[in-house]
């Protein structure tokens, strides 16, 4: 399917810590013109408004008209939910979408492909379903992006579940930033109970193991020739200190060794540009280990990178994984999705520097 140099996308909810996060990335991407965002509670604002960075690049008000209003004026291509969770079912509801326009929910709403929602939707970790990403427009099927939580998850245990070669159990543990409670403020997310402070949450209950479960089985099912049962996934959840970011770590039994853990992870992503694994090496001149550090959140934040990084102690496969929680955890891989499903460059938009310090 022959695609347009630039198409024209909507923003609902636009006022959020996501909604924020993904203008910033539309405005500048080179294929994308930004026909308007919704907000409610802001209707009629400018957008520097509510995101006061964005002031010079852009004259946009905030709308807050009916989408059939909206669309009876501007034409779009794409359509961006950055509501709630919950929030999205009830929009689809009562607003009735065009076939040929391709909607991606940034919520959990549809994020299991079960019933009528395995006809209609797609899960968005382009890790595991990009072939099928790229064909989504011409499917007509919309996209659902995954979690922060999960994104992070997933990409550090993928290669393992393609290779047949999960565990029974994996132990995880992650360490979240306040922007991950989303903007409406509760008893967690002030300034004066979060700084200085950490706290477990949801432990071994975090509602993103179900679709962490889900794409595990998927890759197992359609890549390992060996019968599996599924692996017991023990994670603790922690809110953290800082505002974004996402850093998780995890170990399991490994009996392989730690050169066979490397091939198998830079085979799997060696054609995914976003996803870059380090190793505990060798010096080549002394036979040495040259222990590298395990990567840290200021390394990833600003960007859609996950970083990786192995480890084997004994007979356990040490794994961290840190990513952006606003990038690469929501609004970068919503981009990232954008890009295959309408045949641009996959890091389109995407080609974002860290911050270092």
């Amino acid at each position: 399917m022959t695609n347009p140099e630039t198409i024209k996308v909507g923003i609902i909810g636009g006022a959020g810590y996501t909604g924020g996060e993904l203008l910033r990335l539309l405005l500048h991407h080179p294929h994308v013109e930004v026909a308007f965002v919704h907000s409610s509670s802001n209707a009629g604002k400018p957008l520097h408004a509510v995101h006061s960075d964005v002031l010079g690049d852009t004259t946009l008000h905030f709308s807050h008209e009916s989408l059939e209003t909206l669309l009876s004026r501007q034409s779009i291509h794409a359509l961006f939910l950055c509501v709630g969770h919950g929030e999205a079912i009830k929009f689809f509801a009562v607003n009735e979408i065009p076939p040929h326009i391709t909607v991606i929910d940034l919520s959990q709403d549809f994020r299991y492909a079960e019933g009528k929602n395995a006809e209609k939707w797609l899960y968005g970790l382009p890790e595991l379903h990009r072939t099928a990403l790229c064909l989504a427009r011409e499917q007509g099927k919309n996209i659902a992006n995954p979690g922060c939580f999960a994104t992070a998850i997933q990409l550090a245990l993928l290669p393992l579940a393609h290779a047949g070669q999960l565990p029974p159990e994996v132990h995880i543990t992650g360490v979240t930033g306040s922007t991950g409670a989303g903007q409406s403020l509760s008893a967690t997310s002030h300034f004066s109970w979060r700084a200085g402070n950490i706290s477990v949450y949801k432990a071994f209950a975090h509602q993103h193991l179900r679709e962490i479960h889900a794409s595990l089985q998927h890759s197992v099912s359609v890549h390992s020739t060996t019968p599996q049962s599924p692996s017991t996934l023990h994670f603790v959840p922690m809110r953290g200190s800082f505002t974004r970011g996402i850093l998780v770590s995890m170990y399991c039994r490994y009996n392989d060794s730690l050169e066979a853990a490397r091939t198998l992870y830079a085979e799997y992503y060696k054609e995914h540009p976003f996803v870059q694994c380090t190793f505990v090496e060798k010096d080549t001149n002394t036979s040495n280990e040259a222990v590298l550090e395990a990567p840290d959140v200021k390394q990833v934040v600003g960007t859609n990178k996950c970083v990786l990084h192995l480890e084997k102690h004994d007979d356990m496969l040490f794994v961290v994984s840190v990513i952006d929680n606003l990038l690469k955890g929501a609004s970068g891989q919503a981009v990232q999705n954008l890009n295959l499903a309408f045949g641009f460059p996959e890091n389109a938009g995407l080609r974002l520097r860290g911050i270092a310090f």
